[in-house]
Order: C-alpha cells, then sequence, then structure tokens
C-alpha cells in the first residue's frame, strides 16, 4: 500500500506580517512553518503505516526551494518514507493550480490514499482535497477525526454540523484531516539526522503534465487589519441599546 500526504508550508499566525508598499504580498522576511493540518495527515500516514505494515509514505510540498526543508523536518524526520518537491512560485499558485500538479504526482506515483490537511490556515480556502477528489474522479472524505483502512475500503469518521458521521469509501481515495485526527509527534533526534539521508525527488509542474499554472483566483490588495478603537460610555441601557443597534448593528 501506498500513502501520499501533503507538507505545506505557511506563514506562522503568530508572527508579524508587514504588508509592502503596492499592497500586493508581505514585505521582509516572513517566518513559516508546517501546516498544522499537515501535520495531522502526516502522524495519519505514519499511523496508518505502523498499525497495516507494508506501507510506503511519500511526502509532497510544492513551491520555492525552502519547501524542501519542511519536507524534511516535518515529514521525514517524524518517519515518512520519502519525499517530493514540486518547484513552484508559491506566490501565484491558487487552489485549482496545486490540485492539478497533486493530480500528476497520484498519477505518477498511483497511491492508494492521499491524505491532505482539510485546509491551510494562511488562506483557509479548504478547497484542494475537494478538487483533487473531483478532477481524479475518486470518492473522498472530509473533515477526518478517525480514518480506518479494512480491506479494500477507507473508514472515515468525519465532523459535521451536529454531530458525526462515518463513511465506508473505497480504495483508492482523498481523505482530509481535521485537527481532532490525532496528536502529531515531535521529530526524534534519530530521525532529523536519518532524514537527511532521505529520498527527496525534484521536479517541474510540466513533468506532471501542469505547463499552465496562471491562477484561477487572484489576490488584488493585502491590507493589515483595522486597529481596534476605544471603547464608548453609556448613560443607561437605553442609550446602550441605541448604539448596539444603529451602530454596530449587533442586535
Amino acid at each position: 500500500m501506498k500513502i501520499l500526504v501533503t507538507a505545506k508550508r505557511v506563514t506562522d499566525p503568530n508572527a508579524k506580517l508587514v504588508v509592502n508598499d503596492d499592497g500586493n504580498w508581505i514585505d521582509d522576511d516572513v517566518e513559516y512553518i508546517l501546516n498544522p493540518f499537515c501535520e495531522n495527515a502526516i502522524e495519519c500516514a505514519l499511523q496508518l503505516a505502523e498499525t497495516l505494515g507494508d506501507v510506503e509514505t511519500v511526502a509532497v510540498g510544492i513551491g520555492d526551494e525552502e519547501v524542501q526543508r519542511f519536507i524534511r523536518q516535518g515529514a521525514l524526520a517524524r518517519g515518512v518514507d520519502r519525499g517530493i518537491w514540486v518547484e513552484a512560485e508559491e506566490a501565484s499558485l491558487d487552489s485549482d493550480a496545486i490540485a492539478r500538479i497533486l493530480v500528476g504526482i497520484v498519477r505518477k506515483e498511483e497511491p492508494d490514499l492521499v491524505l491532505l490537511g482539510k485546509q491551510a490556515v494562511d488562506g483557509d480556502s479548504n478547497q484542494v482535497a475537494q478538487l483533487l477528489a473531483e478532477m481524479l474522479g475518486w470518492p473522498q472524505a472530509t473533515f477526518a477525526s478517525k480514518v480506518v483502512i479494512e480491506g479494500s475500503e477507507a473508514i472515515v469518521t468525519r465532523e459535521v454540523d451536529g454531530g458525526l458521521e462515518t463513511l465506508a469509501i473505497g480504495l483508492p481515495c482523498v481523505v482530509s484531516a481535521d485537527l481532532r485526527l490525532n496528536e502529531p509527534r515531535y521529530a526524534s533526534l534519530a530521525g532529523i539526522m536519518k532524514a537527511k539521508k532521505k529520498e527527496m525527488d525534484e521536479l517541474q509542474p510540466d513533468e506532471l503534465g501542469v505547463d499552465d499554472l496562471a491562477p484561477k483566483v487572484s489576490v488584488l490588495a493585502i491590507r493589515e487589519p483595522m486597529g481596534r478603537s476605544a471603547g464608548v460610555s453609556v448613560a443607561d441601557v437605553d442609550e446602550l441599546i441605541h448604539k448596539l443597534s444603529s451602530q454596530a448593528r449587533v442586535i
């Protein structure tokens, strides 16, 4: 069995970002982390490999050269067998382009299961897993909080409005991981050392049949959020209700 899992880097949500003068990208050094949902997907792949045995795990990252570090440190050092880096300009990639690149990788690698984070915490689009499944014509289960492989099926418990839903979907399939799926492990020192020698394939999009990476979604402008304004005092409850309804428009 082969499991393909994503390792996407994202801007650190706790970092202070500065918008450039043109208002279209971020200035200065940007701090990155491995997407937390991808960490859950990686941990799921490792747990399935430990449970099933005879499983090859492959981590894929798409973007600039620095992405290789996140594949090695975030996936290979944790125990994933090998990595794939697809070189592309991250600033211009949208969900459709990423999904089309992943389609090319899936057709090249022929995995039985593709695990992705349910969304990236920078763009928060929550689109790639669904687009990938549709392009491949594969069954999918999103927002997974539990994944079990039984024979030729994946039994997936997923979070829905009002509770949990359990699906049995045939392999091969696409599954996206929620935060409650597991608690990602830390990379051991031995794992970090081994990761340096693990195989890392380097590919270009055109090698995967993707010649046009023109985005279907473009960022028109980036603005820093408005600062919080000072509070105001009110004389009585009637004035408070009036301000909440006429100015704040929350009631």
